[in-house]
């Protein structure tokens, strides 16, 4: 029986070395193809989802950047209202459009919690999603219709004491982060409040101000107006300090509930794969807008620190986010339609 030909060592690295240069080539081919994408982009219109009903922060964000950004990049930017499941609706939508840089989603601070909410969700928040901008932050606030006796928290908590679940307290929906920390503040706190979910900021602000809800929370940039007509009394607010758009509100931790912080936030994502370069050029063009002194003050005034923090930033923090709810869903068993 003849022997084996033995093949030279040199021949056999021959297909491993050739697969390392195919697959260089095509990373190389992917990229040039991203950037002539890039170079025509944008041709047609934008279009940004707001994954709530008009009114609410995320409609107000987008409607702000949309004609600024209209005007910077030659072509029309629509805001769209694609509202329902705690904004896992639009967002989908968004997370499966063609990665082609004419989608994107204005997420609010449920995107953080829905993971956890809501399992079958049809995509995926890490994987399916690409990060542009952490956009900004911002305190929530606790307000009381004038209406009812409570001045200070620490009257709310008092009653709520007194007749757990007798209260009723409004939210943007259930698993939003007004839901999961006032919740959490409940047990923290030893008082019990009974949730009212509304179908985003709009909803919520009419009953508010109307008085069919008696307690409310969301962002100061949502109550801020209300709260400066002496419709809403504002009794805490969520963040680690007192907000300058509402200094002389105290803390929930100045409150009664030492420690305690909660911040809402609002980022924008486009489809996974979507070109880094036309990445990089929404973010450039959302960060000049931010940075323009009308824009900065009319934020601020309404409770949110702007960030303007990059891809990496806002990837980092979404994964943050989802890591802390996820705990707080778990441990007090919060399911959607709670």
């Amino acid at each position: 029986m003849q022997p084996v030909p033995r093949v030279p060592a040199t021949l056999a690295r021959v297909p491993a070395t050739l697969a390392r240069v195919l697959a260089t080539l095509a990373l190389a081919l992917v990229a040039t193809l991203a950037f002539a994408q890039a170079d025509h982009w944008p041709n047609r219109p934008i279009r940004i989802v707001s994954p709530f009903p008009p009114g609410g922060t995320t409609d107000q964000l987008a409607r702000i950047f949309a004609p600024y950004l209209t005007q910077s990049l030659g072509q029309q930017v629509l805001v769209e209202n694609r509202s329902g499941g705690s904004g896992s609706i639009g967002t989908g939508q968004v997370a499966k459009s063609p990665p082609d840089g004419y989608s994107y989603a204005l997420v609010f601070d449920t995107h953080g919690v829905n993971p956890s909410l809501i399992p079958s969700m049809p995509f995926d928040t890490r994987a399916d999603l690409a990060p542009v901008m952490l956009i900004a932050v911002g305190a929530m606030v606790i307000t009381a219709h004038r209406s009812q006796p409570y001045k200070r928290f620490e009257d709310l908590i008092a009653a709520a004491r007194a007749k757990p679940g007798a209260i009723g307290f409004g939210s943007i929906g259930t698993g939003s982060l007004a839901h999961l920390a006032m919740t959490q503040m409940g047990s923290l706190g030893r008082f019990s409040l009974t949730h009212v979910p509304y179908k985003g900021g709009g909803p919520l602000t009419q009953d508010a101000v109307a008085g069919h809800v008696p307690v409310a929370m969301a962002t100061t940039a949502l109550f801020s107006p209300h709260v400066k007509s002496g419709v809403l009394v504002p009794l805490a607010v969520s963040s680690p300090a007192r907000d300058p758009a509402l200094p002389n509100v105290p803390t929930v931790s100045e409150s009664g509930i030492p420690g305690f912080e909660a911040q809402a936030w609002w980022g924008l994502f486009a489809p996974a794969k979507t070109p880094s370069p036309i990445v990089k050029r929404m973010y450039d063009e959302v960060a000049k807008i931010l940075a323009r002194p009308d824009v900065g003050e009319r934020l601020t005034q309404q409770g949110m620190n702007i960030v303007s923090g990059g891809p990496e930033v806002l990837g980092k923090f979404v994964d943050e986010q989802i890591t802390r709810w996820e705990r707080v869903v778990k441990e007090f068993g919060i399911k959607a339609g709670d």
